[in-house]
């Protein structure tokens, strides 16, 4: 079954205005969200990268985390010839999907993302502890240090802290966590590079 395609679509046109790079859901048909796709203008600008591919990312990922598997990311076309990035994105399941933004021609990642679309119902206590499950989990691939309890605490703490706002974020060191919630529209969980200054001599 397809990613239904307007809440997919009114959650990337709710986070356009942020400071950041996100990728659609690849089932959710490239061509009609492609166009689109919010840009991250300071990631355009000479924003630093993880030093991985989301290749090795995602080989990485999947040994350490089994039971949270993310799937192939594909690309998503982007029709300006001379854009510095490429994007990618991951379906997990109906409501949950991770992208990625990666500096064009060495693959290295620029922003690695966990979107939930919320649900209603039943499931949806279910849904969101998965989210976070997933958004721990990708948190711990670039804290290593932490376990799957400090992982979990530490997202909890931000995405309180980021509730209702469409940019909140909190920097660890050579690390930036974003958390975009825009409500029923989505709640985005982002891990990105941050560029540290050198200290006056």
């Amino acid at each position: 079954m397809k990613t239904p395609l307007i809440p997919i679509l009114a959650a990337l046109l709710a986070f356009s205005a942020l400071p950041r790079a996100l990728a659609d859901p690849p089932d959710a048909g490239h061509g009609a969200l492609s166009n689109d796709m919010p840009k991250a203008p300071y990631l355009l600008n000479g924003a630093p990268t993880f030093d991985m591919t989301v290749v090795k990312f995602r080989e990485a990922y999947n040994s350490q985390n089994p039971n949270l598997p993310i799937n192939e990311f594909r690309s998503i076309p982007d029709k300006e010839p001379n854009a510095v990035l490429t994007r990618a994105a991951s379906k997990i399941n109906e409501n949950l999907y991770a992208s990625t933004a990666l500096e064009k021609g060495t693959g290295k990642i620029k922003t690695m993302q966990v979107t939930y679309l919320p649900i209603q119902g039943n499931e949806e206590k279910a849904a969101r502890a998965t989210a976070i499950s997933y958004m721990a989990a990708l948190m711990r691939e670039f804290e290593p240090a932490l376990n799957v309890e400090q992982s979990t605490a530490r997202v909890a703490e931000l995405l309180e802290a980021g509730k209702g706002a469409q940019f909140y974020q909190h920097q660890v060191g050579a690390i930036r966590y974003v958390v975009s919630d825009n409500g029923e529209k989505g709640l985005t969980f982002a891990v990105e590079p941050v560029k540290l200054a050198l200290s006056e001599p």
